[in-house]
């Protein structure tokens, strides 16, 4: 029998939004207008060879505004959880396997400035979603630019090309489970300088016992062109988060009181009882410069670190982490009559401090043990690119990646012991054909490598495992594109193989704690089609002012090859954690009176719960409705 959730967003707010510049009803731009960024220059999307996916802020502000998962979930072969409030999983193409407290193989970029530290970790949980203007979605493994990953690339953008403007945002919303959020933004837009700031703060109860959240937020972001040749940017962010985790129940736990949080044992206390939970307080800086040199040459730098200050009371420990993280990027493009090249490099470094300590009820006890590790991510890459009588675009790049470690074996241990993987050439070749002026084919060949991270070399188990071996893969993909000639509607379809080796696993040992390990590989098919655009186009005459929708369609099939623990043989299984079919589909409407109707449905198969795939989750449908209402007031004020 289906489940249905239904998450009605109109549940108690006011929105008052002060917009100096003009307004637009369209929020489906022109598929001619839309413009991939993230290799370095503008690229249109239609002649894109790359499987990319752009969300600009009109679709980010018809969501709800609490999380980033409905939004990047509108995206064919992305899946995002968050398993309770501030807790998120996320997967581009590839099962969660390797992410149960967090993000893995994937690297996400903020402005040109890594987020993804040395270490493998990205605290995405960090950022207010209201804060980016635009998504931008890179699938599959892509390391010619962005160093090591075998899932893909996001790239948050705090600032968009506009002309001049000054507008004011103020918004508080309220909701079911003590939902409560408020959040503040200033822009101005004048002459060569684009500044912008955002403040918010987010709380809830959580529907499950021990899953309340709290979230303090601010972000700054400038952009100072301050001669025709050259431009300086920035940005700032200071977040802190904290929030409750539940834990996990068994099967019987959950039929008797699927809200309850993990209850005690005869062996362990409950969750509630150890007062478990995350703190999360990070201060994250980047700057950056552009200067072009030349009609044809220009040179980017760009230089970024962060602080976190990480506390986990847990149900066996009271781990602490303070984590500093610095590094540069830097890149020369060369723009030639039909073609560019890019020559660059990207260096980081990340310094923990991990102690773990007994949990007395949320206070810390005695020490069990402490680490000092230094994670070392540097890679170099090239990239060309041609078009060729504006039909033919082709793409080659290839980075030469490097990856070292360094930790003391134990904590009466002041000398770093160090560990190198062995240097990894990611290659990427890509073609796209313009066969018509509305139809595009496409292709691509890439290797994926993806070092271990430090969560997973230091695991909950508190030892060292300098065993575990990187994820790596080809990933072989092809495509296509087409807009109807009046650009009403525009369709996107990719099919892929990746076959993934050396997979990085979760364990759970006789104490319960966790620790990873390589078993083998993955084969990896997938279908991703999206469809989007206007049923009923903008008319102010009519009843239905405008109507557009969007659909989405995952479609995988999964399996392991040479997969087995001590006791069994998993080849041939699905994989773990991976639905075959994942149906994401939305619509909005315009009304009368400047009203408006946003729903959105997320249909996800059964999902496989353990490697013997004798466990399944239940297929869900996901049914979130908007509803507004928009008062033009003197001045260009709106009130929603």
């Amino acid at each position: 029998m289906k489940r249905y959730i239904s998450a009605f967003l109109f549940t108690g707010f006011s929105f008052l939004n002060f917009q100096l510049s003009a307004q637009t009803t369209d929020t489906i731009k022109r598929l001619d207008e839309v413009l991939v960024q993230g290799y370095l220059s503008d690229q249109n999307l239609l002649k894109s060879p790359s499987a990319a996916a752009i969300i600009d802020q009109s679709q980010i502000k018809k969501q709800a505004g609490n999380s980033f998962v409905p939004v990047l979930n509108t995206v064919p072969g992305v899946r995002m959880e968050e398993r309770s409030p501030g807790s998120f999983r996320l997967s581009l193409r590839g099962s969660l396997l390797r992410s149960p407290f967090g993000i893995r193989n994937v690297k996400v970029y903020m402005d040109q400035f890594p987020l993804t530290d040395a270490g493998g970790n990205t605290y995405l949980n960090l950022i207010d979603v209201n804060s980016i203007s635009e998504i931008e979605v890179l699938k599959g493994p892509d390391g010619s630019l962005f160093g090591a990953n075998s899932g893909g690339v996001i790239l948050l953008k705090t600032l968009t090309k506009k002309s001049d403007s000054l507008s004011a945002f103020a918004e508080i919303r309220g909701g079911s489970f003590g939902l409560f959020r408020q959040n503040a933004e200033f822009e101005q837009q004048k002459k060569q300088v684009h500044f912008k700031i955002n403040q918010s703060w987010q709380q809830s109860d959580g529907y499950r016992d021990n899953s309340s959240l709290k979230r303090g937020y601010v972000q700054a972001s400038q952009r100072w062109s301050y001669n025709t040749r050259n431009e300086f940017r920035s940005v700032i962010f200071y977040s802190d988060l904290n929030y409750l985790t539940p834990g996990g129940l068994n099967a019987a736990q959950f039929q008797n009181n699927p809200r309850a949080a993990r209850p005690a044992t005869p062996n362990s206390p409950g969750t509630i009882e150890q007062k478990t939970g995350i703190s999360n307080i990070t201060l994250f800086g980047g700057l950056l410069h552009e200067a072009r040199l030349s009609e044809n040459l220009k040179h980017l730098i760009a230089v970024f670190g962060s602080n976190t200050d990480y506390k986990n009371p847990f149900i066996t420990n009271y781990e602490t982490r303070d984590e500093n993280n610095f590094g540069f990027r830097s890149y020369l493009e060369l723009s030639l009559k039909n073609s560019k090249i890019h020559l660059g490099l990207e260096s980081q470094q990340n310094n923990s401090a991990i102690v773990n300590y007994g949990n007395n009820r949320g206070l810390k006890d005695t020490l069990q043990s402490s680490n000092q590790l230094k994670a070392f991510q540097n890679f170099y890459f090239t990239r060309f690119s041609t078009e060729i009588a504006n039909r033919v675009l082709i793409e080659a790049a290839i980075s030469l990646n490097y990856f070292q470690f360094k930790f003391n074996a134990n904590q009466q241990s002041t000398e770093l012991s160090s560990r190198k993987l062995n240097a990894q050439f990611m290659p990427r070749i890509a073609v796209s054909f313009l066969a018509t002026n509305n139809f595009t084919l496409r292709g691509s060949v890439s290797k994926g490598f993806s070092p271990p991270t430090i969560a997973e070399i230091r695991s909950s188990n508190q030892l060292i495992n300098i065993g575990v071996q990187a994820e790596k893969g080809w990933n072989y993909e092809t495509g296509m594109r087409l807009r109807t000639p009046d650009d009403r509607y525009w369709f996107d379809l990719s099919a892929y193989y990746y076959k993934l080796e050396n997979a990085i696993v979760r364990r759970v040992d006789n104490s319960d704690q966790d620790f990873f390990i390589n078993a083998g590989g993955t084969h990896q098919f997938g279908i991703e089609s999206q469809i989007s655009g206007w049923l009923v186009k903008p008319d102010q005459s009519r009843f239905i002012r405008s109507l557009q929708v969007l659909n989405s369609m995952t479609l995988n099939k999964y399996r392991f090859y040479n997969y087995s623990n001590a006791l069994q043989n998993y080849s041939g299984n699905r994989v773990t954690g991976v639905p075959q079919l994942i149906v994401v589909s939305n619509l909005t409407i315009e009304l009368p009176f400047s009203s408006y109707l946003f729903a959105q449905h997320n249909f996800t198969g059964r999902i496989p719960l353990n490697d013997a795939n004798t466990f399944y989750s239940k297929k869900y449908n996901l049914l979130q409705i908007n509803l507004g209402y928009k008062y033009e007031m003197k001045g260009n004020r709106q009130f929603h």
